[in-house]
């Protein structure tokens, strides 16, 4: 199957599975599940068929492992705008995390820390590759390193999701270091 149709299929999905699924006409249950033929239909209705095929291949080959089905069912994994709750139960996270990023946020982070802005949660890295990947999204990346250990220590919550994407409220500065300075 073509990349690009497969790119534009998961922006598609991440589009109305995360942000916006009242716009083609598709309700999430409580835990961001909706039927994958009500999905398939919707998208159809709305100037853009998918076939199952096509959806399998977009949730199956996706390193990220962005979309869960399960019993007839998808949902995204994490990076929700809209409410739902995923039902992850909190972990206790590895030492360090990592979260990418660009130049240009670093002023506002490093006052205060990483929020998670129109999402439910900030999204942490288990990995220096992953995180550069993630920020190099927008140009540039810039790496911060999180002490997950400490933080957890303290008391704050962190969530893995189903993608290995490890989820936390907020990450105040103190807890927060820029790689490769001291």
């Amino acid at each position: 199957m073509q990349q690009k149709r497969l790119v534009r299929i998961s922006k598609y999905l991440a589009k109305h599975l995360r942000h916006e699924p009242e716009r083609i006409g598709i309700h999430l249950d409580a835990h961001g599940w909706v039927a994958v033929d009500t999905l398939l239909s919707a998208a159809a209705a709305h100037g853009f068929p998918i076939t199952r095929e096509e959806l399998d291949e977009v949730v199956g080959g996706n390193d990220k492992r962005r979309y869960t089905v399960e019993d007839g069912l998808i949902r995204a994994n994490q990076g929700h705008s809209v409410e739902v709750d995923l039902d992850l139960e909190s972990a206790v996270p590895p030492a360090l995390l990592y979260h990418g990023t660009v130049g240009r946020f670093l002023p506002s982070i490093l006052t205060e820390g990483l929020r998670p802005m129109a999402r439910h949660h900030v999204h942490l890295s288990p990995d220096v590759e992953t995180a550069t990947k993630v920020g190099s999204r927008r140009g540039a990346p810039v790496i911060l390193t999180v002490d997950a250990a400490a933080m957890h220590a303290g008391g704050h919550v962190f969530h893995r999701s189903a993608n290995g994407v490890w989820l936390t409220a907020h990450v105040p500065p103190p807890y927060l270091r820029v790689r490769g300075i001291s």
